[in-house]
């Protein structure tokens, strides 16, 4: 339902269950936990290999079930291997024939259909194969995805950040798609699917479950010009947490998916996957989570593209130069160098839309006469300059216009959120900070590291 711009996406989200255990496979400790015990005893039968020197665990891990070392790793060390006869998708669920006969009238937005019909199908199924892998899933009524928020909730904490939009467009996603093509694709196999699974609420559990917990196989460089990969579940990688300074990450090959260490890890720490450069907006929007500031150091701030306009236009002096303005942004929307949904994406170091800001700054900035001749020219983009390759350290560096115009933009878009960065920093102060809900806190990382990246912004335009 989600795709972050300009972030890959190739994880899922972590678990919510406090209670602690641990459980290793064979010559890792007796488990203490009939869910793990019998998720540990379904990898043998399936051929999924876990390392004895790790364990599945509750247990000295930051959320949940996770992964811990039993054993001192090494870089480049194999943690386990999944055969692809062990994920759960589309194609090996037990309905799989059914899906890829109703394949084109099971076409959606999300492309995510087939997999989420898969789940219901699975998950009442009596004698569901998959049953061990589904006592390891967090409590479906306890996600703590935005999209579960109360609106007015959602909309108080995260004001600002995109977060309640981005939600918005996927709950009306969600909806359309499950009465226009689920619903009716149940109802027409009464057999396979129960009254218990014909649920709206349902069925928007499982999506968020999927945006936080399935894998999409990244493409080839070849096929880059390919829709993306299916999603596809991945026991034992999903039960990895995230952290941006990761030790671990899946290799895929034609037999197997492998989760390879990348770094040491010592014995009794955790073993932590990568979700993709995720910014913390993105953490808690699709996984339910966030990673307290300073350590999240993918963390990214956002400038509506239209915020860069509007900031152009209430520095018109006449209506000639704003209709003039509107001119050259709509010939940055006829490169597509911007849009009206679109945002520039800053982190704490890089620019990740740096081709697209500086185009943007270079052509609403420019005198009218040299505009002209940029506009009539034939191969635009020829004749980029060391400017063109933006950072944020060179933010300084750029023309005075440039600078003003970014500086007004940040400006404006501070007004978006309902308290301002000295607010959030006394919300910080550890004796507030423990009193505040758990939603409450996560909220205010995601505001406060986006601020930070903006006033660092305003320092660097001053």
């Amino acid at each position: 339902m989600a795709s972050p711009a300009k972030r890959p996406r190739v994880s899922g989200g972590r678990r919510c269950h406090p209670v602690p255990s641990v459980a290793g496979p064979a010559g890792g400790g007796e488990p203490d936990s009939e869910p793990v015990a019998g998720f540990l005893r379904w990898c043998g039968r399936v051929g999924l290999e876990l390392s004895p020197k790790v364990a599945v665990s509750r247990h000295g891990t930051v959320a949940g079930y996770g992964m811990v070392a039993l054993d001192s790793v090494q870089s480049g060390e194999l943690l386990f291997a999944v055969p692809r006869a062990a994920l759960l998708s589309p194609h090996t669920c037990s309905i799989r024939g059914l899906l890829e006969r109703e394949r084109d009238a099971l076409q959606s937005q999300s492309g995510w259909v087939p997999l989420l019909l898969a789940l219901l199908h699975e998950l009442q199924a009596p004698a569901s194969p998959w049953s061990p892998y589904f006592a390891l899933w967090p409590d479906l009524g306890r996600l703590e995805h935005p999209m579960f928020w109360p609106e007015e909730e959602r909309r108080r904490l995260l004001q600002g950040t995109g977060v309640p939009e981005a939600v918005e467009k996927d709950l009306a996603n969600i909806r359309s798609e499950y009465h226009s093509v689920v619903l009716p694709f149940m109802e027409a196999h009464p057999d396979l699917f129960s009254p218990s699974v014909r649920s709206l609420e349902l069925y928007q559990q499982l999506v968020a479950l999927v945006m936080a917990y399935s894998f999409q196989e990244p493409l080839e460089e070849e096929e880059d010009e390919k829709e993306p990969n299916s999603p596809l579940m991945v026991p034992a990688a999903d039960i990895l947490n995230h952290v941006a300074n990761h030790n671990a990450h899946l290799e895929y090959s034609t037999d197997y998916l492998r989760m390879v260490a990348t770094q040491p890890i010592p014995k009794g720490h955790e073993i932590f996957n990568t979700y993709g450069q995720m910014a913390n907006w993105q953490l808690i929007h699709m996984y339910g989570f966030v990673e307290p500031y300073p350590d999240n150091t993918d963390d990214t701030a956002d400038i509506q593209m239209v915020t860069v306009r509007d900031a152009a236009l209430q520095g018109a002096k006449d209506e000639a130069e704003r209709l003039l303005l509107c001119e050259r942004w709509d010939f940055l929307c006829k490169l597509e160098m911007v849009g009206e949904e679109g945002a520039f994406v800053i982190g704490r170091e890089e620019v990740l839309t740096h081709e697209e800001l500086t185009a943007t700054l270079k052509v609403l900035c420019m005198p009218a006469e040299e505009f002209r001749e940029y506009k009539d020219r034939d191969e635009w983009g020829k004749d980029e300059t060391e400017e063109d390759n933006l950072t944020v350290s060179s933010i300084p560096s750029l023309k005075t216009s440039w600078r003003q115009l970014l500086r007004d933009s940040v400006l404006l878009t501070l007004q978006m959120y309902a308290t301002d960065l000295k607010t959030e920093q006394d919300l910080l102060n550890k004796e507030v900070y423990v009193k505040l809900s758990w939603r409450e806190q996560a909220a205010l990382q995601v505001r406060y590291g986006q601020k930070m990246i903006l006033h660092q912004l305003l320092q660097l335009t001053s």
